[in-house]
């Protein structure tokens, strides 16, 4: 079962994203969007997303920085001020991240104008997201010092999956099972994105940065148009 959830699964999950996405940007790229429904329904999401992207985006760029220089977060946590720093700030965001993902569920049941836009896959994605902020919590809360176990457990783990030779030794003798539940719902995450609008973190516009200006030309005399005292604007239709 170790093997299964720590070995077989990530490198399925893996694959899943890597051809699923693949194929979605070539075979339906108008399908690749964030799908906002911030015309719908703005004053809930507001907050909740707000609350939701920023604890989620901190989380994540926290866990690279683990993955990326474990020794300088170790060396970073062996001061216990700064430890404690980095562990509540940490959880802090989980909180944040958590209280968000609950608005936005609670906006998706309640807001009859949204919920005709959701799909089954929303839900799916509610559901894995909240084991995986929950499982997070419950390991920041009850084993204390996640970023040293991070860098010192997860850190190697992780980089022997991608140089294709796991090894699992570690994790599966020495983290708990709320980890353990915290890394395979975070494959599980990966594995889905293809089939989501998850999809639109992949595809940033960064053509904007360097295209020309659009240039919007009026076609009629503005001044007339703003005037006019009729009903209908432009040509009266032709339809009978």
């Amino acid at each position: 079962m170790d093997y299964l959830l720590f070995v077989v699964f990530p490198y399925t999950c893996l694959t899943v994203f890597l051809i699923g996405s693949i194929y979605r940007y070539k075979y339906r790229p108008f399908s690749v969007s964030s799908l906002s429904s911030e015309f719908l329904e703005g004053k809930k999401l507001f907050l909740a997303s707000q609350l939701f992207h920023w604890g989620l985006f901190i989380l994540f760029f926290g866990h690279l920085i683990a993955f990326l220089f474990p020794a300088s977060i170790l060396l970073w946590n062996g001061h216990p001020v700064r430890l404690l720093i980095l562990e509540i700030s940490a959880f802090v965001f989980g909180l944040s991240a958590f209280f968000g993902l609950m608005l936005l569920i609670y906006r998706r049941l309640t807001v009859r104008r949204v919920q005709i836009v959701t799909n089954k896959m929303d839900f799916v994605v509610f559901i894995v997201l909240l084991v995986q902020i929950i499982s997070g919590l419950l390991v920041a809360y009850t084993n204390r010092w996640g970023s040293s176990w991070f860098a010192a457990f997860l850190t190697p783990y992780l980089r022997s999956i991608f140089v294709f030779d796991p090894q699992i030794d570690a994790i599966v003798s020495v983290i708990s099972l709320s980890l353990k539940i915290h890394v395979v719902s975070a494959f599980a995450l990966i594995g889905i994105i293809p089939f989501t609008r998850f999809m639109h973190f992949l595809v940033y516009p960064l053509n904007y940065t360097w295209r020309s200006y659009q240039q919007v030309i009026w076609n009629w005399n503005r001044k007339q148009i703003r005037t006019s005292k009729a009903f209908r604007q432009g040509p009266k239709s032709k339809n009978n």
